[in-house]
Order: C-alpha cells, then sequence, then structure tokens
C-alpha cells in the first residue's frame, strides 16, 4: 500500500490519493496522464513515485490551475479540457502511456470563489464555467431553456423530485426579470426545495446547472473513449466519480467499452471491452478520510486495466 503522502494544496484536498495510486501501480519510468490537475495533489503523488525516466501530463482547462503547476522536468501541463487527450498526447508525440488517473469533483476553490458562481453559498453572477472563454453561462442556460429542458436538466443531472415545478418557476420568472444571480434562483426555487434538505437539494440543482454548462457528460464519454486507445496493454485507469450518472457511465465503460451499457460480443459470445475491472467492488473514502475531507463522503473510485 501507497503511504507517506504528499500533503494536498489547500486549493484542494484530492480525494482517495493513497487508493487511487495504488490503483494506478505507478511504474518508475512509466508516462502517465492525470487529466484533471486541479490543485495538483494527486499529480504531486505520482511525481513522487516516478523515477528520472518517468514522465507526467497533466491536463486542466481552467486557467487558475495553472498557479498550480510543478516545477518538475519531468511534468507537462497542457491547457485543455480532457475531451482532447488523445490530440494533445499525439502532439507531444505520445502514443501510448501506461496509467490516466481522472479525479471528476469540483475543488474547494471553485466552490469558495465567489464570482465563479459555483456555489449557493454566495449571491453571485450564474457563471460556472471551468473553462471562462466558453461562450455559455448558467444563467444563459436559465434564461434560453424552455421547461421541459430545464425539467429534464434538473432531473437526470440533479435527480430533483420536483424539477418539473422548478423548471416551470423560473421560466415564469424570467418573464419579469432577468435571472442571472445565484440569490435570484434561489429566491425562485426556495418554494420548491424541501427545507429540511434545503442545502443538499440547493447542491443538486447548482450541480446540474455545472454539469450542463461544462458539457461534462459528453467530455467524460470523449475522455472515456480515448483512454481505452492510448493505454497500453496492461495499462491502468482510475476514476474517482462523485455523482450516480458520471459512476453508471464509468462502470458501463469498464465493463462493456459503451457508457450507455451496450453489449457487444464476438464470434464466441464474449463481450467485447478494451478493459477490465481491478476492483469488482467499488472503492470508498474511509470514515477516517471522510471525517478530515467531507466532502469526499459521495466519492467512488474505480480502476480498470488496458487488456
Amino acid at each position: 500500500m501507497i503511504d507517506n503522502v504528499v500533503q494536498p494544496s489547500v486549493y484542494h484536498i484530492p480525494a482517495l490519493l493513497g487508493e487511487s495510486m495504488n490503483g494506478l501501480a505507478v511504474k518508475s519510468c512509466g508516462v502517465y496522464v492525470d487529466v484533471t490537475f486541479g490543485g495538483g495533489g494527486h499529480s504531486r503523488e505520482i511525481l513522487r513515485l516516478l523515477g528520472k525516466e518517468g514522465h507526467l501530463y497533466s491536463f486542466d482547462q481552467d486557467e487558475d490551475a495553472e498557479r498550480n503547476i510543478v516545477d518538475d522536468a519531468r511534468f507537462t501541463f497542457v491547457r485543455s479540457n480532457f475531451k482532447y487527450l488523445k490530440n494533445f498526447l499525439r502532439y507531444y508525440g505520445v502514443d501510448k502511456v501506461d496509467g490516466i488517473l481522472a479525479d471528476l469533483g469540483v475543488s474547494f476553490h471553485h466552490f469558495d470563489t465567489s464570482e465563479r458562481g459555483f456555489s449557493f453559498r454566495f449571491d453571485a453572477p450564474l457563471d460556472m464555467r471551468m473553462n471562462r472563454s466558453a461562450m455559455a453561462t448558467a444563467a444563459d442556460i436559465v434564461a434560453t431553456y424552455d421547461v421541459e429542458q430545464l425539467s429534464r436538466l434538473f432531473t437526470v443531472y440533479g435527480e430533483l423530485r420536483t424539477a418539473r415545478k422548478i423548471a416551470s418557476a423560473i421560466v415564469a420568472a424570467r418573464g419579469v426579470s432577468r435571472v442571472d444571480t445565484s440569490g435570484k434562483l434561489i429566491e425562485i426555487v426556495k418554494p420548491y426545495i424541501n427545507y429540511k434538505q434545503e442545502k443538499k437539494e440547493l447542491a443538486q440543482l447548482f450541480q446540474a446547472l455545472r454539469i450542463e454548462v461544462n458539457n461534462e457528460m459528453d467530455s467524460l464519454c470523449r475522455m472515456l473513449q480515448q483512454a481505452a486507445e492510448v493505454l497500453r496493454p496492461g495499462g491502468r485507469l482510475a476514476v474517482i466519480t462523485y455523482h450516480s450518472l458520471e459512476d453508471r457511465m464509468v462502470k458501463n465503460f469498464i465493463k462493456t467499452g459503451h457508457v450507455d451499457g451496450t453489449i457487444e460480443k464476438d464470434f464466441f459470445g464474449r463481450v467485447e471491452t478494451p478493459l477490465r475491472a481491478v476492483n469488482n467492488k467499488v472503492i470508498v473514502p474511509t470514515e477516517e478520510e471522510v471525517a478530515r475531507n467531507p466532502r469526499a463522503r459521495s466519492a467512488k473510485l474505480r480502476v480498470a486495466e488496458k487488456l
């Protein structure tokens, strides 16, 4: 087991750090990719385990993450969405890698920076863009989606039981004035939020908007497909999820090679999939980790090996 792990930056506390390193089974001379650099906690630990001949490529589309870049000759930072994984590896002359890590959680930094609009704790502009050069913000979605679109969004990505009532209330309210701050949005939806679970349901609402703004499900699908292509045989894929939909996508992809779980079989009836699960049972944080880092409570780690 991995021990004596590097203490993470306050930018973000990486979840399941030791477990994900064990899952990657880092080789001293290997080539690895951290597709969600963020505060750099996982990346620093990978570098600690690499030897002089190893190399790490870390992706992040958020300009704020560049503040955490590691000064190490074995490290390359890629300012990009991980859905372009294969393109950038090709740009750097990399054909195959030994391991890929993805931590799909949002950094503390994003929740605690009020002007980014990720948290319902602040009355701030409804932005939520990971890449601030992107066009559409959460305010744009709230202003343009119809009741059906908003209802589906809050049901699928937010798992809210009152999704349609919330959607209808938003559409009615925006006819009076633009809903462009978190405070205005919360005021509109509060009558349809269970007051006993107010924080949880507001978090689910904001999560749904964030996922849509950043097109997270499509990006995850594309990253998984490319990861299977660039991993060398025996290479490891470790993915930490926080939402049931993304966890289901990762589980399905490992099992079948398709995020929707579609099964394809060869002539002999064997399931055709590029990966095999290393941990058949999902790995979750210990009680001790949750006590140190409550936001890790919903984290789930799945590890797969390239066949």
